[in-house]
């Protein structure tokens, strides 16, 4: 719980709202700082399309769900607007978008958390252009006439914007925001130059995530065609429901997923397929052991610390700093081109996902709720890749989850998975793309970061070009 004093005079300033967020948040000192800046200030419904008609979110829906893409379109929550990978979103029905038109995202747009955890933003980008969206999800529709839409996004979600937009919330239990509470919202215009430049880096970035993830699913067609796997694309996952029967003589263990008859035909055709080798031959499977966090408010004294929940997402932010000086802290760094698998959680959820650790967050200390995958060479991690996100290792890997309430992944279960291992050079044409799609990735990182901190610096520095 943190403690703050502020002037009464605070109090009558905002309207005598005598909840914490606006004074916790951040937005009233945001608020003081923009007013003391020369340049011209706009509110955001002025610089959205067709005024507050440009803020807006799709309102409560029936969910009706479809099976495939013929019958659906891919569908985000506000926790998927933020993941790296949407390749595994689930459909829901076009007849739930005729009835809500609503529902579909364009490029270009700001997109805001607006219930739970308020003031998460993620920028549309081209691969979203007609995804359906959550209810939960505030969508900031620019006026490009008016403002460059990138440079719109880039000054919300900085540590100006989000303040201020978080301190609009209300609700004790489950924190909410709508439209009206973010309109009149001051927006800072910086000169057509800067706000242009930091336009272009938002949207290169954009680009570049959407390149990346059209490599990843080329490089997803190529290992299926190099071993023609079977199309498990409608097939059940170790999350579905099935009745089966299993002879007592092959019982190793009592979790139903491990024998869900897809699950276990995937992990057998995998094992099949030419030369082969469990994973644990071909790089170091470990999860270090529960830990105590010993957190610091300096960052000049710790590690950046990450959980699963933040490195799943484009541009992660550190949930804190671990202490330099915590036990055996050294087993808890990451080592750039790792990949992390989630090792616990809902099937269904983020459990037996991975994600690559990129030079924004190596030599971090990561939970010890997540795997770790360490290849020798970038492009045999980069193959590994490919096959553990395909849907046969999704569902290999996921078939070896234990326990009823919250389902763990052991390492030396997924070490033992068997993989097929072709010679170097047909891993590395497999791995070709997925190389590529990390250094457009890690491009569009800093590109985000860049811009941020452009308009950052501006804002502070109180200039105008």
């Amino acid at each position: 719980m943190k403690a703050k004093s502020v002037p009464s005079s605070w109090l009558e300033r905002d309207g005598r709202r005598l909840d914490c967020n606006p004074y916790m948040s951040g937005a009233l000192e945001a608020k003081v700082l923009l007013e003391s800046m020369p340049a011209r200030k706009e509110r955001l419904q002025d610089v959205t399309r067709n005024g507050m008609s440009g803020i807006f979110h799709a309102g409560r829906i029936k969910r009706m769900w479809a099976d495939s893409p013929e019958h659906g379109r891919p569908f985000l929550s506000s926790t998927e607007i933020l993941q790296a990978d949407l390749s595994n979103l689930p459909f829901i029905s076009r007849k739930a978008i005729a009835e809500n038109p609503r529902l579909p995202l364009h490029t270009g747009w700001t997109l805001i958390t607006r219930s739970g955890t308020v003031g998460r933003m993620a920028y549309a980008r081209p691969d979203m252009e007609g995804y359906a969206c959550s209810e939960h999800v505030l969508r900031v529709v620019p006026d490009a006439e008016k403002i460059p839409p990138g440079y719109l996004y880039a000054y919300l979600s900085s540590k100006f914007g989000v303040p201020l937009v978080v301190g609009g919330t209300y609700g004790a239990i489950i924190q909410h925001i709508e439209p009206e509470h973010i309109a009149n919202l001051p927006v800072p215009r910086l000169g057509t130059k800067a706000e242009l430049e930091v336009h272009t880096l938002i949207e290169s970035a954009a680009s570049n995530r959407s390149q990346a993830h059209q490599l990843r699913q080329e490089a997803q067609t190529s290992f299926y065609r190099q071993f023609s796997l079977s199309d498990l694309a409608d097939a059940d996952t170790a999350v579905n429901y099935a009745a089966f029967v299993v002879r007592a003589a092959s019982l190793r263990r009592l979790d139903a997923a491990y024998y869900s008859p897809v699950c276990r035909a995937a992990a057998d055709e995998l094992a099949s397929i030419g030369e082969t080798k469990r994973l644990d031959e071909v790089a170091r499977v470990f999860t270090p052991g529960i830990f105590k966090r010993i957190h610091v408010e300096d960052p000049a004294y710790g590690y950046p610390y990450f959980s699963g929940t933040e490195l799943f997402q484009y541009d992660p932010e550190p949930r804190g700093h671990l202490s330099r000086r915590s036990p055996k802290i050294d087993e808890y760094i990451v080592r750039e081109n790792w990949l992390l698998i989630q090792d616990a959680g809902q099937l269904g959820g983020l459990i037996g996902r991975h994600v690559r650790v990129t030079p924004a967050f190596a030599n971090s200390v990561v939970s010890n709720h997540l795997m770790r995958i360490a290849a020798k060479e970038a492009h045999d991690a980069a193959y590994l890749s490919v096959v553990l996100s395909s849907p046969h290792g999704y569902r290999a890997i996921t078939r070896n989850a234990f326990g009823s309430s919250i389902p763990q992944l052991d390492p030396a279960h997924i070490g033992g998975l068997r993989l097929p291992w072709p010679k170097e050079a047909a891993r590395k044409r497999i791995a070709e793309p997925v190389l590529e799609a990390w250094k457009l990735e890690d491009v569009a990182s800093a590109n985000v970061r860049s811009a941020t901190k452009k308009v950052e610096d501006v804002i502070e520095k109180g200039a105008v070009n």
